[in-house]
Protein backbone atom coordinates (compact mmCIF):
# COMPACT_ATOMS: atom_id res chain seq x y z
CA UNK A 1 0.00 0.00 0.00
CA UNK A 2 2.74 2.58 0.82
CA UNK A 3 4.16 1.92 -2.69
CA UNK A 4 1.22 1.84 -5.18
CA UNK A 5 2.81 1.28 -8.20
CA UNK A 6 -1.18 0.48 -10.23
CA UNK A 7 -3.91 2.72 -11.84
CA UNK A 8 -4.25 5.57 -9.61
CA UNK A 9 -7.50 7.06 -11.49
CA UNK A 10 -9.21 3.57 -10.58
CA UNK A 11 -8.36 4.26 -6.89
CA UNK A 12 -9.72 8.48 -7.16
CA UNK A 13 -12.83 6.42 -8.98
CA UNK A 14 -13.45 3.87 -6.32
CA UNK A 15 -13.11 5.84 -3.18
CA UNK A 16 -14.38 9.05 -5.28
CA UNK A 17 -12.25 11.58 -4.65
CA UNK A 18 -8.72 13.28 -5.55
CA UNK A 19 -6.51 10.30 -3.48
CA UNK A 20 -4.07 10.72 -6.19
CA UNK A 21 -2.97 14.76 -7.23
CA UNK A 22 -0.93 13.08 -10.18
CA UNK A 23 -2.32 15.13 -13.39
CA UNK A 24 -2.80 11.95 -15.77
CA UNK A 25 -5.27 10.55 -12.83
CA UNK A 26 -6.95 14.10 -12.18
CA UNK A 27 -7.75 14.11 -15.92
CA UNK A 28 -8.63 10.18 -15.70
CA UNK A 29 -11.04 10.75 -13.01
CA UNK A 30 -12.55 13.74 -14.40
CA UNK A 31 -13.22 11.71 -18.14
CA UNK A 32 -14.76 8.89 -16.44
CA UNK A 33 -15.74 9.98 -12.77
CA UNK A 34 -17.88 6.65 -12.25
CA UNK A 35 -16.67 3.80 -10.50
CA UNK A 36 -14.59 1.42 -12.49
CA UNK A 37 -16.20 -1.48 -14.19
CA UNK A 38 -17.33 -2.62 -17.42
CA UNK A 39 -21.20 -1.96 -15.95
CA UNK A 40 -20.94 0.07 -13.06
CA UNK A 41 -24.60 0.38 -10.96
CA UNK A 42 -24.76 2.22 -7.53
CA UNK A 43 -24.07 -0.35 -4.46
CA UNK A 44 -25.37 -0.83 -1.25
CA UNK A 45 -22.20 -0.72 0.84
CA UNK A 46 -22.30 -2.46 4.86
CA UNK A 47 -21.17 0.47 7.42
CA UNK A 48 -18.32 -2.08 7.32
CA UNK A 49 -17.60 -1.40 3.66
CA UNK A 50 -18.03 2.32 4.37
CA UNK A 51 -15.61 2.14 7.38
CA UNK A 52 -13.07 0.14 5.06
CA UNK A 53 -13.38 3.08 2.21
CA UNK A 54 -12.47 5.93 4.43
CA UNK A 55 -9.63 3.92 6.05
CA UNK A 56 -8.26 3.13 2.57
CA UNK A 57 -8.74 7.34 1.68
CA UNK A 58 -6.07 7.89 3.87
CA UNK A 59 -3.64 5.06 3.68
CA UNK A 60 -3.68 5.73 -0.48
CA UNK A 61 -3.69 9.60 -0.08
CA UNK A 62 -1.01 9.36 2.73
CA UNK A 63 0.74 6.40 1.35
CA UNK A 64 0.66 4.60 4.93
CA UNK A 65 1.26 0.61 4.76
CA UNK A 66 -1.48 -1.09 7.55
CA UNK A 67 1.46 -1.32 9.99
CA UNK A 68 2.35 2.64 10.00
CA UNK A 69 -1.10 3.79 9.91
CA UNK A 70 -1.63 1.34 12.95
CA UNK A 71 1.20 2.76 15.04
CA UNK A 72 -0.07 6.65 13.96
CA UNK A 73 -3.56 5.08 15.59
CA UNK A 74 -2.41 4.36 18.45
CA UNK A 75 -0.11 7.43 18.90
CA UNK A 76 -3.04 9.34 18.26
CA UNK A 77 -5.33 7.33 20.99
CA UNK A 78 -2.48 8.24 23.78
CA UNK A 79 -2.34 12.33 22.57
CA UNK A 80 -5.18 14.18 24.48
CA UNK A 81 -8.13 15.16 22.60
CA UNK A 82 -10.21 13.77 19.82
CA UNK A 83 -8.11 10.73 18.31
CA UNK A 84 -9.52 10.51 14.70
CA UNK A 85 -8.38 14.87 15.06
CA UNK A 86 -5.31 13.56 16.33
CA UNK A 87 -4.64 10.95 13.51
CA UNK A 88 -4.78 13.05 10.27
CA UNK A 89 -2.56 15.83 12.53
CA UNK A 90 -0.08 12.86 12.51
CA UNK A 91 -0.11 12.51 8.79
CA UNK A 92 -0.08 16.06 8.21
CA UNK A 93 2.91 16.30 10.24
CA UNK A 94 5.36 13.99 8.08
CA UNK A 95 7.65 15.43 6.47
CA UNK A 96 6.65 13.98 2.92
CA UNK A 97 3.66 15.57 3.50
CA UNK A 98 4.92 18.77 4.73
CA UNK A 99 7.40 19.02 1.26
CA UNK A 100 3.85 18.61 -0.75
CA UNK A 101 1.92 21.32 1.34
CA UNK A 102 4.84 23.76 0.69
CA UNK A 103 4.57 23.40 -2.89
CA UNK A 104 8.03 21.90 -4.03
CA UNK A 105 6.05 18.87 -5.11
CA UNK A 106 2.93 18.18 -6.79
CA UNK A 107 1.85 15.07 -5.16
CA UNK A 108 2.62 13.40 -2.12
CA UNK A 109 4.44 10.29 -4.08
CA UNK A 110 7.37 12.98 -5.45
CA UNK A 111 7.69 14.50 -2.05
CA UNK A 112 7.85 11.11 -0.46
CA UNK A 113 10.49 10.16 -3.55
CA UNK A 114 12.47 13.29 -2.96
CA UNK A 115 12.75 12.76 0.76
CA UNK A 116 13.93 9.36 0.70
CA UNK A 117 16.92 10.34 -1.83
CA UNK A 118 17.80 12.69 0.69
CA UNK A 119 16.87 15.82 -1.20
CA UNK A 120 16.15 18.01 1.92
CA UNK A 121 17.67 18.96 5.23
CA UNK A 122 15.66 19.65 8.68
CA UNK A 123 17.22 21.89 10.79
CA UNK A 124 20.57 21.69 9.09
CA UNK A 125 20.19 17.56 9.81
CA UNK A 126 20.16 15.50 6.89
CA UNK A 127 16.91 13.51 6.64
CA UNK A 128 15.66 10.71 4.60
CA UNK A 129 12.76 9.49 6.57
CA UNK A 130 9.49 10.71 5.15
CA UNK A 131 7.52 9.30 8.72
CA UNK A 132 9.09 11.82 10.13
CA UNK A 133 7.64 14.12 12.65
CA UNK A 134 7.85 18.05 11.91
CA UNK A 135 7.37 20.17 15.06
CA UNK A 136 6.89 24.09 15.23
CA UNK A 137 9.95 26.08 14.22
CA UNK A 138 11.49 23.20 12.33
CA UNK A 139 13.55 24.42 8.91
CA UNK A 140 13.18 22.03 6.20
CA UNK A 141 15.63 23.33 3.09
CA UNK A 142 16.68 21.85 -0.23
CA UNK A 143 19.90 20.45 -0.02
CA UNK A 144 21.71 22.98 -2.13
CA UNK A 145 23.19 21.21 -5.20
CA UNK A 146 22.50 22.12 -8.05
CA UNK A 147 21.23 19.65 -10.20
CA UNK A 148 18.62 19.13 -6.80
CA UNK A 149 17.73 23.18 -6.62
CA UNK A 150 17.24 23.41 -10.59
CA UNK A 151 15.14 20.52 -10.06
CA UNK A 152 12.78 21.83 -7.33
CA UNK A 153 12.92 25.60 -9.17
CA UNK A 154 11.14 24.12 -11.84
CA UNK A 155 8.70 22.38 -9.75
CA UNK A 156 8.08 25.77 -7.58
CA UNK A 157 7.39 27.48 -11.07
CA UNK A 158 5.02 25.33 -11.89
CA UNK A 159 3.03 25.01 -8.94
CA UNK A 160 -0.59 26.92 -9.01
CA UNK A 161 -1.72 25.86 -5.44
CA UNK A 162 -1.31 27.71 -2.27
CA UNK A 163 1.41 26.55 0.45
CA UNK A 164 -0.18 25.50 3.82
CA UNK A 165 -1.60 28.39 6.25
CA UNK A 166 0.73 26.62 8.90
CA UNK A 167 3.87 26.66 6.60
CA UNK A 168 5.87 29.47 5.73
CA UNK A 169 7.62 29.26 2.33
CA UNK A 170 10.90 31.05 1.15
CA UNK A 171 10.89 30.65 -2.58
CA UNK A 172 14.08 32.40 -3.07
CA UNK A 173 16.26 30.12 -0.53
CA UNK A 174 13.72 27.00 -0.92
CA UNK A 175 13.31 26.81 2.74
CA UNK A 176 10.08 26.03 4.34
CA UNK A 177 9.27 26.89 8.04
CA UNK A 178 6.54 25.04 10.31
CA UNK A 179 5.62 28.15 12.24
CA UNK A 180 2.93 26.18 14.05
CA UNK A 181 1.33 22.93 14.22
CA UNK A 182 -1.78 22.08 12.14
CA UNK A 183 -5.17 22.59 13.20
CA UNK A 184 -7.96 20.20 12.71
CA UNK A 185 -8.64 23.13 10.20
CA UNK A 186 -5.93 22.60 8.15
CA UNK A 187 -6.60 19.03 7.84
CA UNK A 188 -6.42 18.53 3.75
CA UNK A 189 -8.23 15.44 3.19
CA UNK A 190 -11.82 15.06 3.53
CA UNK A 191 -12.50 11.47 5.22
CA UNK A 192 -15.25 10.32 7.99
CA UNK A 193 -12.00 9.56 10.21
CA UNK A 194 -15.27 8.95 13.23
CA UNK A 195 -15.94 5.40 11.13
CA UNK A 196 -12.22 4.88 10.63
CA UNK A 197 -11.39 5.09 14.27
CA UNK A 198 -14.72 2.84 15.18
CA UNK A 199 -13.17 0.08 13.11
CA UNK A 200 -9.36 0.42 14.11
CA UNK A 201 -10.88 0.16 17.53
CA UNK A 202 -12.38 -3.37 17.41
Amino acid sequence: MSRYTGPKARINRRLGGQIFESAGALRATNRKPEPPGMHPRPRKVSTYGESMREKQKIKYYYGLGERQLRKLFDQAGRMSGNTGENLLLLCERRLDSVVRLSGLTHTRPQARQGVSHGHFTVNGRFCDIPSAQVRAGDVIHVKRRQNIVGLYRGRVAEFNGQTADWLAFDEENLKVIVHRLPTAEDITLPVSVEMVVELMSR
